[in-house]
């Protein structure tokens, strides 16, 4: 069993040194849910502080870049594409951010995919919260993975 603790409790990195290298996709998910009103008025994707949509994949990617600065254990891995699509739900006054991250590594990128959603939610409730500050974020979840030791996975 891997984990993050030496045989005396203390932190440390995983080491993967001896890992073969493969490829490696991850997939993620997340939803930014606004009561009717507010969600009517961004309707196209745009606010004071401009194009939602833009900016928040501008955000994702930049967050899933910088994934291992933000998570202590978390390795520096060199990510081949970041793919993020923002969706509306327009029965559910919702925005829908997908995110698909791959890397031919020794680690997986599930990590990185659930951190380009996380700040590209973050994002869009940043550049809303003038109109409502109770825009929620829920449900931000893995997907899938694809390769690695571990196998597959899918939610």
């Amino acid at each position: 069993m891997v984990n993050h603790l030496d045989k005396k409790n203390n932190p440390i990195m995983v080491d993967i040194e001896g890992k073969d290298i493969t490829h490696r996709t991850a997939e993620a998910e997340g939803e930014v849910v606004f009561d009717k009103i507010t969600f009517n008025k961004i309707e196209k994707l745009k606010s004071k502080k401009g194009n939602i949509k833009n900016i928040a994949i501008i955000a994702g990617i930049m967050g899933a870049k910088e994934t291992s600065k933000l998570i202590p254990l978390c390795h520096n891995i060199p990510i081949d594409s970041i793919k993020i699509e923002i969706t509306k739900n327009t029965k559910k006054n919702t925005l829908i951010v997908n995110a698909k991250v791959k890397t031919s590594y020794k680690t997986g990128v599930e990590i990185e995919a659930l951190t380009a959603v996380s700040v590209s939610c973050l994002t869009i409730y940043d550049m809303c919260k003038y109109l409502n500050k109770s825009i929620k974020i829920k449900n931000i979840k893995l997907i899938s993975k694809k390769g690695g030791k571990s196998g597959n996975f899918q939610s």
